[in-house]
């Protein structure tokens, strides 16, 4: 083998590195995920999955719309034209089979998605007042209400809460700066500060919870803790308030946050700011949400 073809293929196993580099490790899994399911499909039906063609993508959107959400239509999609791309085949996911058929089935099933309720900053007192009245471990306790506000105050992802280290931590004079390395809207890696106040109240202060915590806590990362426990955390004690925790998870901090912020007037670059949305459809959807009951058209006339 010459050294010229010996090179390209060395610079084409570094191509296909930087492909793989160029998505975050969840996002290539759940692609693969979404793939799979279509890929059985096909093997079912005696259909080709790859390299495949517009109308059996669009036969396989139809099945999956009987049972699915149309964002989970969508999802697929994109699976598997990113699949595509990556084992170097073209799909044209543009061509009308498609596009067409994802509008009759818009037309039919909606795109209402019913989401998690957000926790309000009144909610989050009251927890945070069921944690201290809790029996328990006073140490986890303090490490509960440090997650639960600083996931509030921050507008954090679970999978950024649980990434904190310690050296991403600097305690200033007006509370405390909180460095985010990676997270879901950062696929480059830039990362992002979030700047959390220190409150009135220290009971409910972020800023203050969070050092009493990590005086205690002996480990590098703060919480220790996996992402899917925050959202059995924030479960338990939403029980524990007389909420319904079937309704909460651990998206309700950070929905929380943007849907607390709105009804008080932050702007939607505000709120994007804190929480790193790159996109203001969701934003506005929560300050949507926060004007229902601001806004209404009855106000002007409940008083007379």
């Amino acid at each position: 083998m010459s050294d010229l073809t010996t090179e390209v293929k060395k610079l084409e196993i570094e191509t296909l590195d930087n492909l793989k580099l160029s998505k975050a490790k969840n996002t290539l899994r759940a692609y693969r995920s979404d793939f799979n399911d279509f890929a059985l499909f096909c093997t079912k039906n005696n259909l080709k999955s790859l390299p495949s063609d517009p109308k059996i993508v669009s036969i396989y959107l139809t099945h999956l719309s009987k049972n699915s959400k149309f964002s989970t239509l969508k999802r697929r999609l994109a699976s598997i034209n990113m699949m595509h791309k990556y084992k170097g085949h073209y799909l044209d996911t543009k061509h009308p089979i498609i596009v067409e058929n994802l509008i009759g089935i818009k037309r039919q099933i909606g795109v209402y998605q019913k989401a998690k309720k957000p926790l309000l900053f009144n909610d989050i007192k009251t927890i945070i007042k069921k944690i201290d009245q809790s029996p328990g471990n006073i140490s986890k306790k303090q490490r509960d209400k440090a997650l639960i506000l600083v996931g509030f105050a921050g507008g954090f992802r679970r999978s950024e809460l649980v990434s904190i280290n310690k050296q991403d931590v600097e305690f200033v004079k007006e509370g405390v700066k909180i460095f985010v390395k990676k997270s879901k809207s950062d696929q480059s890696g830039e990362g992002m500060t979030k700047a959390i106040p220190s409150f009135k109240y220290k009971e409910y202060c972020p800023v203050e919870n969070l050092r009493l915590w990590m005086f205690e806590n002996r480990n590098d990362r703060i919480f220790a803790i996996s992402d899917k426990n925050v959202a059995l955390i924030i479960k338990k004690y939403a029980l524990q308030a007389g909420f319904d925790d079937k309704k909460y998870a651990a998206h309700s901090l950070r929905s929380g946050f943007a849907t607390t912020t709105a009804e008080n007037g932050a702007s939607e670059r505000n709120i994007m700011a804190m929480t790193g949305h790159k996109s203001v459809e969701m934003v506005r959807r929560y300050i949507k949400e926060a004007d229902l009951f601001k806004n209404n058209a009855l106000n002007k006339i409940l008083n007379k």
